[in-house]
């Protein structure tokens, strides 16, 4: 037994940092999946009640006039 300690004890650590590791990207992985859940659930709802355009922020279109960058709505008010 005395001869296979230093063995067990030098596994130790290595065992001990991969459980640690595989516990940590587990619960990040989990955590995404949930996420993505209620991302999923939060836009079919918002689909459903009428208020969603579309995927993403509205497009932007360069102003070469003056050298902004407008939505086509900024552009729409300004007329």
């Amino acid at each position: 037994m005395e001869s296979v300690l230093p063995y067990v004890l030098a596994i130790v650590p290595t065992v001990g940092v991969g459980a640690l590791f595989y516990f940590v990207i587990k619960s990040i992985l989990e955590g995404d999946r949930r996420e993505r859940l209620a991302q999923a659930r939060w836009e079919a709802e918002h689909d459903r009640r009428g208020g969603n355009p579309g995927p993403g922020p509205s497009p932007t279109v360069p102003d070469s006039s003056r050298g902004e960058t407008t939505t086509p709505q900024d552009r729409t008010a300004e007329r």
